[in-house]
């Protein structure tokens, strides 16, 4: 039921926007001046003279700023609070992360030709990960030039969408603007949608028959880190037994997640644990696949192992662990110089994966 509320509440709240709260205003349009843009599911050119377009773009409205994070307050639903954060800046492409207490949501947005599309989503996404480079998953666009009123387009699904009003004066507990108003329209349902120069998505209305949902800005964070605690876990080459210790991952925008697991990996928090890896072993690459994790390392990892059997299975068994927890998958493939594991004790074939196990996990004691 949660993330069917929560699906139901990115039709209105996709995204969240980074900057100030500074108030500016823009050049408004007649009403009788409109500009139809290109319809998302058909094409649809048809659109009139206007002499009086906006000097600001989408970047003006919508600015891509790192490490701040936008929290908003709720009302209408449980769902509607919510807190929002950049995970990648690359070019034109922007990776936010939404969390609204029921789940966490990534969405990678893009500025091209006039225009803010979604083009890739993810639900239940509570590990970090580049997807700005991943294949589309979605084709929806949220604001098109020229930012006047009457600018309208079709999205694929059928909702129209169109700047309906420009300097409405919108108040929250973070401050008062005048913003861009966008509505989306299907049926009966209506969202209204408001956005501030400088700072972004300030409100989000939406009216159904018998009910009002309200998202409005309440905080803006800068100098963000995302914080993540994972469970790293060690193997004690004397007892056989594995410990785990919950430790603290801190990201900033456009950090790599491979590279904070290859810090940790080098660590023990012990001196009679071992540490998983060398001191000149590389994490060359590190994803989710389905329900897989692939890592692959450098030769390193097994010429600076330097363990039997016995210890070479725990710490295979760790970062099986470590790593399957933190995705939230049953297995992982591990490779070296993308070729599947050998070393003189273990020799796995191509596509067979180490299975995550717990049992006797001891949680170590600080």
């Amino acid at each position: 039921m949660k993330k069917a509320i929560c699906s139901i509440l990115l039709i209105f709240s996709l995204t969240m926007l980074n900057g100030c709260d500074s108030v500016k205003k823009f050049i408004n349009t007649n009403d009788n001046s409109k500009s139809n843009t290109t319809n998302e599911a058909s094409s649809n050119s048809d659109s009139t003279s206007n002499t009086n377009v906006s000097t600001y773009t989408i970047k003006d409205f919508y600015p891509f700023k790192e490490n701040e994070k936008y929290e908003y307050v709720g009302k209408g639903n449980e769902y509607a609070a919510f807190r929002s954060s950049v995970d990648f800046i690359k070019d034109n492409r922007i990776q936010l992360r939404k969390n609204n207490g029921g789940t966490e949501v990534v969405n990678v947005l893009e500025y091209k030709d006039g225009a803010l599309k979604l083009i890739f989503s993810k639900e239940e996404c509570y590990y970090r990960e580049d997807f700005t480079t991943k294949p589309s998953n979605k084709d929806e666009f949220l604001l098109k030039e020229p930012l006047v009123k009457g600018t309208s387009w079709t999205l694929s699904d059928g909702r129209k969408r169109y700047i309906s009003n420009v300097e409405v004066p919108i108040t929250t507990l973070l401050g008062s603007y005048k913003a861009l108003e966008v509505t989306t329209e299907k049926g009966a349902d209506k969202t209204l949608d408001y956005y501030a120069l400088n700072t972004g998505l300030v409100e989000t209305i939406y009216n159904s028959k018998d009910s009002e949902v309200k998202s409005s800005i309440n905080s803006i964070t800068p100098n963000l880190t995302l914080n993540q605690e994972v469970k790293f876990y060690y193997p004690d080459g004397n007892s056989g037994k594995l410990y785990f210790i919950k430790k603290e991952l801190n990201f900033k925008t456009n950090d790599i997640t491979k590279l904070a697991f290859e810090k940790v990996f080098k660590e023990a928090p012990l001196k009679d644990l071992n540490k998983l890896l060398g001191p000149n072993v590389k994490i060359k690459s590190l994803y989710l696949n389905g329900s897989t994790v692939y890592v692959d390392f450098t030769k390193d990892f097994v010429q600076e192992m330097n363990a039997g059997s016995g210890t070479e299975s725990l710490i295979l068994q760790c970062i099986t662990n470590t790593l399957g927890e933190y995705y939230n998958a049953s297995k992982v493939y591990i490779t070296i110089e993308n070729a599947p594991y050998s070393s003189g004790h273990i020799i796995k074939k191509k596509g067979e994966t180490f299975t995550v196990s717990t049992k006797n996990s001891v949680e170590l004691n600080k």
